[in-house]
């Protein structure tokens, strides 16, 4: 007797798993089902929200209004993005960066000053330790022709680069502030020197002198690019370059190489003097 209701039993607990189990199973995968949809939509609106910051930033940027374009990707830097999209925003703030110190508007980083007769450029930019192209960009003089009572927006701050060898990139600040991370070449073997050095010679489409010639900018076997920024050590410089495909390597003779877009940008904002940094 106690053998048949114990059959009976199993019986029931069989069946009674066999109607419920496939219930179970489809509340489970119905609840992961409402779960993957609220998860898409979530990063659908993120995306969206996103792209819409991304858009409105650049409308400013394309009218001119660079600070409010600047303080709306500053916001997206504090939101929760994908690498890629981090990527994307770090380079339009940094390209803006450049804008805002050429642009001539008013920031804190810049005061005014009024031409006095006799002036020159050369001697404003001195004074301001800045660069005759800063000042000519930011307040967009032709021929470098200014005349007297003339009000001119000057940078007034300190420029310093920052070399890393392990990534090969530079870093370019202004007061401490990071405006701009580049890709370049550094030395093969570790040869690019470590230490701290300045900025001593800047020349537009240097010679290159190799085993006792001199190879004119205009020359195929000349490979120092548009601009050269000599350092305080014999033979190394920060430099462009006619092997742009090589950036991002460890492949110079221990020269710092840029890409001539970008060492053109940065040689116009930096002064004899600036302090350049290398490290491992």
């Amino acid at each position: 007797m106690r053998v048949r209701l114990l059959s009976i039993a199993v019986i029931v607990l069989v069946l009674t798993s066999l109607v419920l189990l496939p219930i179970i199973l489809k509340r489970g995968s119905v609840s992961r089902d409402l779960e993957s949809q609220q998860s898409d939509a979530e990063y659908v609106s993120k995306s969206v929200n996103i792209d819409s910051y991304l858009k409105e930033a650049d409308a400013f940027a394309e009218k001119g209004s660079l600070l409010e374009a600047k303080e709306i990707y500053q916001k997206l830097t504090d939101m929760e993005l994908s690498s890629e999209q981090m990527t994307i925003v770090q380079a339009k703030m940094e390209d803006l960066n450049i804008k805002i110190l050429l642009s001539g508007i008013n920031i804190p980083q810049s005061v005014i000053y009024e031409v006095k007769p006799g002036d020159a450029l050369i001697d404003i930019a001195k004074e301001f330790n800045t660069t005759v192209d800063a000042v000519a960009l930011a307040n967009n003089i032709k021929n470098k022709m200014i005349y007297p009572a003339m009000k001119l927006r000057v940078l007034n701050g300190k420029f310093s680069v920052f070399v890393d060898k392990s990534q090969n990139i530079l870093i370019l600040k202004f007061n401490d502030e990071v405006i701009k991370t580049y890709s370049v070449s550094t030395g093969k073997n570790n040869s690019t020197p470590i230490g701290t050095y300045k900025i001593i010679n800047k020349i537009i489409d240097p010679p290159w002198y190799k085993d006792g010639r001199e190879i004119p900018p205009t020359s195929p076997e000349n490979i120092l690019g548009s601009r050269w920024m000599g350092l305080d050590l014999p033979g190394i410089g920060i430099h462009g370059t006619t092997r742009p495909d090589e950036i991002g390597k460890q492949i110079t003779e221990g020269c710092v190489r840029m890409r001539n877009k970008e060492v053109e940008e940065v040689f116009s904002l930096l002064p004899l003097g600036t302090e350049v940094i290398i490290v491992d």
